[in-house]
C-alpha cells in the first residue's frame, strides 16, 4: 500500500472486472486497487483494518458466500459481492454470510463511491471478537433474526434458502450448514450426525410435500433439513449419536410406509437411510462426515431399503 492510500482488493479471476475496478478506483481520492485471485493468496498477506474486499460472485473455484465466511474474523475490514444486476438474493445472502453488502457490475466510481460512503463508520464485532465473552456458539447475524422474527420474512431470502418443491433448506445451503455444523461439533466437543435419506425413481410434488411433512414431523428444531436431489434429502443432527439419528430415520421411515406413499409409476417408495456421525475414528473433515453417509445410504439401497449406519 502506497504512504497514505487505503487499498482495495478485489477478488477476481476476470481480467475485464479487474479493468472496471481499477478505472473506477483512479476516480477516488485516497485509495488504490488490488488484485488477487483466491481467497488463499489474499489472506497470506491480510487486508489491514481500513481497507476494503470485493469478492466477484462468479470468483473460479470458490463459492462467493463460503469465501464470506472464510473472511469473517480474519480480514478486518469491509467485504462486499460483487453480483449482477437482478440478483435480488444476493444482498440477504451476502449479509446472511458476513460481508456488509452488495455490488452490482459493472464497478464504477459513482457506485463504489457511494457504498465506502454508507459503510464508513465503525465495523460491527465480528464473531470471533465477541465469541470469548460467550458460552453459546455463533449467533445469526441481526438483519437475518429480524426477518425471522416479522410475519413477513424478506421473501427473496427464502427463496434462496428452500427447494420450491418441499420447503425444506436447498443443496447450496446444506453445504454451508455442514460447514457450520461439524465446525461447531469440533470446538464444543459434541455429536453430531450426517443422515441421507431417499427411494429410488422420481415422485410427483405432492408426494415429496408429503414426504417432506414427514420429516418435519420427525424431527427436532435444531435439526438441519434440506433436499439433496430429485429423490434424496440430506439431515445434519445437532448433539446426536448414531443411536438418536437411527430413532429419527425409522420413523420417517415407518411413517412414509404407512401413509402409503408412491413414485410416478405407482410402486411404494422404498425408503434407504446411511448415517454417518462424529466424533469417528474416520471422519476428520465435513467431507468424511457427508461421504461416508452417502456410502452408506447406497449401501442401504443395494439391501432394497432400510438404515445403515457408521459403527
Amino acid at each position: 500500500m502506497a504512504d497514505g492510500l487505503r487499498t482495495i482488493h478485489i477478488l477476481t479471476t476476470d481480467e475485464t472486472l479487474l479493468a472496471q475496478g481499477r478505472a473506477a478506483v483512479s476516480a477516488l481520492e485516497g485509495w488504490e486497487i488490488g488484485g488477487v485471485e483466491t481467497v488463499d493468496k489474499l489472506l497470506a498477506r491480510p487486508p489491514v483494518a481500513g481497507d476494503v474486499i470485493l469478492i466477484d460472485k462468479w470468483l473460479r473455484g470458490e463459492n462467493v458466500y463460503e469465501v464470506c465466511r472464510r473472511l469473517t474474523g480474519r480480514a478486518r475490514c469491509r467485504t462486499f459481492v460483487l453480483a449482477e444486476h437482478g440478483n435480488q438474493a444476493g444482498a440477504a445472502i451476502a449479509h446472511f454470510c458476513g460481508a456488509s453488502g452488495l455490488m452490482k457490475r459493472p464497478i464504477t466510481a459513482s457506485q463504489l463511491r457511494d457504498a465506502l460512503t454508507d459503510h464508513a463508520g465503525p465495523r460491527p464485532p465480528l464473531p470471533q471478537d465477541a465469541r470469548e465473552s460467550k458460552a453459546s456458539g455463533p449467533e445469526l447475524p441481526e438483519d437475518l433474526l429480524k426477518d425471522i422474527a416479522t410475519e413477513r420474512p424478506n421473501a427473496s431470502l427464502v427463496s434462496a434458502l428452500t427447494d420450491p418443491e418441499t420447503s425444506l433448506f436447498n443443496f447450496a445451503f446444506l453445504g454451508y450448514k455442514l460447514d457450520e455444523e461439524f465446525k461447531r461439533a469440533q470446538r464444543f466437543g459434541e455429536p453430531l450426525s450426517c443422515v441421507m435419506l431417499g427411494f429410488e425413481g422420481q415422485a410427483e410434488t405432492s408426494v415429496l410435500s408429503r414426504l417432506a411433512g414427514i420429516i418435519l414431523g420427525a424431527s427436532r428444531d435444531t435439526d438441519v433439513l434440506g433436499r439433496f436431489d430429485e429423490s434424496s434429502f440430506l439431515f445434519l443432527l445437532p448433539r446426536t449419536g448414531p443411536d438418536g439419528a437411527c430413532v429419527m430415520a425409522e420413523r420417517v421411515r415407518s411413517v412414509a410406509e404407512e401413509t402409503g406413499l408412491r413414485d410416478l409409476i405407482g410402486d411404494p417408495l422404498q425408503i434407504s437411510v446411511g448415517i454417518s456421525c462424529a466424533p469417528h475414528p474416520d471422519i476428520r473433515r465435513r467431507e468424511d462426515l457427508y461421504a461416508k453417509a452417502r456410502e452408506n445410504f447406497f449401501a442401504a439401497r443395494r439391501a432394497g431399503g432400510g438404515v445403515v449406519t457408521c459403527g
